[in-house]
């Protein structure tokens, strides 16, 4: 039975048939040939109770937030204002990419929305001043990935969704791992231009004076995380209030920056619905093959046969990496995660591993998702910016930072206290 589910399940997705049409479809077989009874009687309490969660409020509120910074020219001007900072290392622009994608990562909580914005403005860049186009594309996918660590983050809702686990102790939880990873990021690029200064592109000239004119540029992305992020740890408001506060505070800079209309908000409206939709439909198809998946018994059968290996506690976490790694390059994020937790998270947790910890180290398996082929959807969209060029040049620059995530992964495993010391120093 486990062995026909990830046939079909592979099958259907090398056929390029959407993930939460897979998922339903699969759902639909599994109960035809396995189930006793007609489970697809249940879908529509299935739909309900999977839509009707008040902290997926948040999910569509953030993507909106995304989508109004992405029309705002705040980007830009943010990017500028790194470029004078962290040019003159090895690398120059490419620090830019990763710190710029740090920062507007704290406020829209959308890995997509933060690589698609990042790439309009730093892609020109690659020709002007003569970069590896390879490793600076692969650097503006990576910078990506931290749209959905560092916090707000719409898979930190989705996961306290899934485990009952606390959002606000799950923003807490990646702010260290999260800016680790950026430096990781920027160590590699380092690393990389010391070997090959070719690699490196031509520096850009500037002085003090012209570096602290461009701080007041910092101040719009600051505004925004205090308002969602801040928020909710004064005791202001929830994490679907705090999303709320966001779209508020970026709809008030849209207007400060002159760049409110009602083109905009069109724009704006529909590429919240689009994104919302497909997030939902994944929602809801993951939630009836889950179903399905426990009723035949598959749940429990995969979750004692991977108890059944006698790995111990850290062999059988480093299978589970593998597990995600593997799938990561087939599935979509979100689905992945909605699909495999259900039977994943209770095995590390009768490891001894905390649901907190296992929220990071699963998002951090979600970024290597972003960037491993052919699925990737972040190599994707850096491909979908540039003016020429196969994707395998995207492919080939991400390469050496997902060396980075497992990289951390392997310190989360080995030092749980990384995500773990925040939240227990600020909640208790």
């Amino acid at each position: 039975m486990l062995a026909t589910t990830l046939f079909l399940l592979l099958f259907l997705l090398a056929l390029s048939v959407p993930v939460a049409a897979v998922m339903g479809v699969l759902g639909l077989a599994l109960n035809d040939f396995f189930a006793m009874m007609p489970l697809h009687l249940a879908m529509g309490e299935i739909v309900w109770n999977a839509s009707s969660e008040y902290i997926l409020i948040a999910i569509p509120l953030f993507v909106m937030l995304g989508e109004i910074l992405l029309r705002t020219g705040i980007a830009e001007r943010v990017y500028n204002a790194a470029a004078q900072w962290l040019s003159w290392l090895p690398g120059g622009l490419m620090h830019a990419n990763i710190g710029t994608s740090a920062m507007f990562a704290a406020t829209c909580g959308s890995s997509v929305a933060t690589a698609a914005t990042i790439g309009t403005v730093a892609i020109p860049q690659i020709k002007q001043r003569r970069y590896d186009e390879r490793l600076f594309l692969g650097s503006i996918a990576a910078g990506g990935t931290l749209g959905i660590l560092i916090p707000p983050s719409i898979n930190f809702i989705l996961y306290g969704l899934l485990t009952n686990t606390s959002v606000p102790r799950l923003y807490l939880a990646g702010m260290i791992p999260g800016l680790m990873l950026a430096g990781l990021f920027m160590l590699i690029i380092l690393i990389w231009c010391l070997v090959d200064p070719k690699k490196g592109g031509d520096p850009i000239e500037t002085t003090w004076g012209s570096r602290f004119r461009t701080l007041p540029a910092l101040l719009p992305p600051l505004f925004i995380f205090f308002m969602v992020v801040g928020s909710i740890y004064a005791g202001w408001a929830t994490p679907t209030e705090a999303a709320s506060l966001g779209v508020m505070s970026a709809l008030v800079l849209a207007v400060w920056e002159r760049k409110f209309s009602f083109a905009m908000l069109r724009a704006v409206a529909e590429g919240t619905m689009r994104t919302t939709a497909m997030i939902m439909l994944i929602i809801i198809a993951a939630q009836f093959l889950n179903f399905v998946l426990a009723a035949i018994g598959a749940t429990d059968g995969i979750g004692k046969w991977i108890e059944g290996l006698g790995l111990g506690k850290y062999g059988t976490m480093a299978l589970i990496v593998v597990f995600y790694v593997i799938l990561g390059m087939f599935m979509e994020t979100i689905s992945m995660m909605i699909l495999t937790t259900p039977f994943i998270a209770p095995i590390v947790f009768s490891l001894g591993w905390d649901p907190i910890w296992w929220g990071v180290v699963l998002t951090v398996m979600m970024e290597v998702a972003l960037i491993t082929p052919p699925v990737g959807l972040n190599l994707y969209v850096v491909q979908g910016m540039r003016e020429r060029g196969p994707v395998a040049d995207v492919i080939w620059g991400a390469l050496p930072f997902v060396i980075s995530m497992l990289v951390l992964t392997a310190l989360l495993i080995a030092i749980p206290d990384l995500a773990l010391w925040l939240p227990r120093v600020v909640m208790g």
